[in-house]
């Protein structure tokens, strides 16, 4: 079983609808779109190949070996001393123009590629990389008991583990001749020191900046311009530092991405200087939209005061015409007049009776329900009385004896319901007298001298 078809094999895919060959792994920095990887014979053109090691670091080798390289292989290449464990994330026409960007002045930094890497390879590179986070703990201890004012930022061993990488951040120089003995007696490996500056930590760490997105200098930028705040300035951008400042602390560098075009925007735009004079009054640039050509003009050199906002063309054919003496009729062109303002009435489209007719339905709505319950207390002594008449109907049906005389007995129907209630009105009176009647069983007996 290939060893690369295990945990250490790499991923070649993505889902964005581009190229897998092109594209290759999304987690590494720095990555580069092979734009080429479709054309045939392009891996062919030359033995050049990109390597990415740990981060931001790459190296650029020769394939003497005619290996079938694609993105994405671990290869073993060539170091000093041993050998080193890197991703190919590169190859054909386009390594050349990447070796161009890298400033790679001589030839012998090119080295060439060993084989693809073994699981030999695989287990002490695993091995080395382990102990990169314990490394760069006990450094910074021993840089602080040295006194040394320096910060190591990340430790990388190679790939056989016989040397070790000192990335740190100084803003002094520094003597760290002591320290990298110090280091060779602790680890018993070979010590580089490599200084970077607080992008490069940025870089190597990576994040997401304030745009929501990964920052540039961990995704595509390798070369660092300087940037100042003339940059800010250019693009008419509020110098505060909180909002220029990017996650090294420094200035962003995407302050520099399009001042070309907003310099070469401002040179068709009058100055701040330059007044307009009209027949109405003097006036003085107030702001300005660079990108879209439009200035704001005020009557007044501090403050907002009838502000008039005119194209770039016509603020330079005033300027033009106030040079000959000429002065227009106002800021606008002719043949476009300005509407008198008129003054905003908060109540223009509102009624002023919008909260009485609220109250209105309110009271109709109680209205209504004050009819319903009359019609309700009305309507129910009505239908009391016909239930009790059915009621009365049946209980003298069933109270009528059974007689040889009918017309008699249905001619006296309501005595018959008189007795009944005279019966039942009797009974109650009895239960009442008979609750009121005192006990005269707790009565004491008379004796005969009380007599």
């Amino acid at each position: 079983m290939d060893y690369n078809d295990m945990k250490y094999r790499m991923c070649n895919g993505c889902d964005r609808g581009l190229c897998s060959c092109a594209v290759g792994r999304q987690d590494r920095q720095l990555n580069t779109y092979d734009w080429l990887a479709g054309v045939p014979g392009n891996s062919r053109s030359t033995d050049l190949v990109e390597v990415q090691f740990k981060n931001t670091r790459k190296g650029y080798y020769h394939n003497d070996n005619n290996l079938e390289l694609k993105k994405g292989d671990i290869v073993a290449v060539e170091a000093n001393p041993g050998h080193d464990i890197g991703v190919v994330s590169l190859t054909g026409r386009l390594v050349k123009l990447q070796i161009k960007k890298a400033n790679l002045k001589s030839a012998d930094d090119i080295k060439r590629i060993y084989r693809i890497a073994k699981p030999v390879d695989m287990e002490k590179y695993e091995e080395a990389k382990s102990r990169e986070h314990d490394t760069m703990i006990q450094s910074r201890q021993i840089a602080k008991d040295l006194g040394l004012q320096m910060k190591i930022g990340d430790v990388e061993y190679q790939g056989d583990g016989n040397k070790a990488i000192f990335y740190y951040i100084a803003d002094e120089r520094v003597d760290f001749r002591q320290l990298i003995k110090v280091l060779a007696e602790t680890f018993h490996v070979r010590i580089e020191m490599k200084q970077i500056g607080t992008r490069q930590e940025a870089g190597r760490i990576g994040g997401t900046g304030p745009c929501g997105r990964e920052l540039c200098c961990a995704t595509w930028m390798k070369n660092f311009v300087s940037v100042s705040t003339n940059a800010a300035r250019h693009q008419d951008i509020s110098l505060n530092p909180q909002k220029l400042a990017g996650m090294c602390a420094k200035l962003k560098c995407c302050l520099n991405y399009e001042v070309d075009e907003y310099i070469e925007a401002r040179q068709s735009i009058p100055g701040k200087e330059i007044v307009l004079q009209t027949m109405d009054s003097d006036y003085y640039q107030f702001k300005i939209d660079i990108l879209s050509h439009q200035l704001t003009y005020s009557t007044d050199k501090n403050l907002a005061a009838n502000l008039e906002t005119i194209s770039a063309e016509r603020a330079n054919e005033i300027i033009a015409m106030n040079k000959r003496g000429e002065k227009p009729v106002s800021l606008l062109e002719e043949d476009k007049i300005k509407e008198p303002s008129k003054p905003i009435d908060l109540l223009a489209n509102a009624d002023i009776s919008r909260f009485d007719k609220a109250k209105k339905k309110k009271s109709r709505n109680r209205s209504g329900n004050n009819s319903n319950v009359n019609n309700n207390r009305q309507n129910k002594p009505q239908q009391q009385t016909q239930n009790d008449n059915l009621q009365n109907e049946q209980q003298g049906k069933q109270n009528v004896p059974v007689n040889r005389n009918a017309k008699e007995n249905n001619n006296r129907p309501n005595r018959n319901n008189n007795t009944v209630q005279s019966d039942s009105t009797n009974t109650n009176r009895n239960k009442k007298n008979h609750r009121r009647r005192p006990n005269n069983n707790n009565k004491k007996p008379k004796t005969e001298g009380n007599q």
